[in-house]
């Protein structure tokens, strides 16, 4: 069965592949993964529903889902990636708040142990940020402070991902939501070559293949390019705002067309070449 994203939680999820392998790294492994996408879900909650029900295997979320789906009694288990990041509970408030004192008690309550502890609730399952509330969350609880899965978490940098949110989120939406048939058809050929050379090596299949895959993880702008005043501007303002925006949307999904045939065709070649 085949994995489940949500576009709402999918800026965080692909950043922090981005900054954890790097930019050209890091967008090979988003769109390898996305060719095996069942969907792309248009709510958060839609994943884990998916997965809690069967209609999936696999779904990439945020840990509290999972955590709080097992809790729940669903027969679901959660692996944290090789890369991460933690992202425990946040909370705020609002400028001028009308019930600022209550707010801020709340806010006080929250980080007291009591409230700390009110996290690990089996409906909530979020992040405490007092390393002594873990002695109460069992065994199987993860903890960040402590727990060998988090040795290579990365510090994520807020402001690198502030700097190209729009950037990221179009290039996601361009390169992958939109292009998902695709790149599913792509991979499946792909998967296909790959089964055929495991029972019999063919250096000419195995090159071609290599060739559809780094068309597919080719980029249509560098890292360096993604962060620009330039593309920044065409998202968050100017007068040419619009026209501008819409003319890189089209750029690449034009980019990610053209490759992504390409890379159909070669995978093609090496599925006869495999034969």
């Amino acid at each position: 069965m085949k994995p489940r994203i949500s576009r709402s939680t999918t800026h965080l999820t692909v950043e922090t592949i981005l900054q954890g392998e790097g930019w050209d790294k890091g967008w090979r492994t988003i769109k390898e993964m996305a060719g095996n996408f069942n969907a792309i879900t248009e709510r958060s909650f839609g994943v884990p529903e998916a997965v809690n029900s069967g209609q999936v295997g696999v779904g990439i979320v945020i840990d509290f889902f999972a955590f709080s789906a097992q809790a729940s009694g669903f027969p679901v288990k959660f692996v944290y990636p090789t890369v991460t990041t933690v992202v425990p509970a946040n909370v705020g408030i609002v400028a001028n708040a009308p019930n600022k004192a209550a707010a801020e008690a709340f806010v006080e309550f929250l980080l007291s142990p009591t409230g700390q502890e009110v996290l690990l609730e089996p409906g909530i399952r979020r992040l405490p940020i007092n390393p002594a509330v873990y002695a109460k969350a069992g065994a199987d609880y993860p903890n960040p402070f402590t727990d060998p899965r988090f040795q290579k978490m990365i510090g994520f940098d807020v402001d690198k991902s502030e700097a190209r949110t729009a950037a990221v989120d179009t290039l996601f939406d361009q390169l992958v939501s939109f292009q998902l048939d695709a790149l599913k058809g792509v991979t499946k050929v792909l998967h296909e070559v790959d089964a055929a050379l495991a029972k019999k090596p063919n250096p000419q299949a195995k090159a071609l293949a290599d060739e559809a895959r780094n068309l597919i993880a080719a980029m249509p702008v560098s890292e360096a390019q993604a962060s620009s005043a330039e593309i920044k501007g065409a998202f968050t303002g100017g007068k040419q705002k619009g026209a501008r925006q819409a003319e890189l949307e089209s750029q690449w999904a034009s980019f990610a067309r053209d490759n992504y045939a390409k890379a159909k065709a070669k995978a093609e070649e090496a599925q006869k070449a495999a034969k």
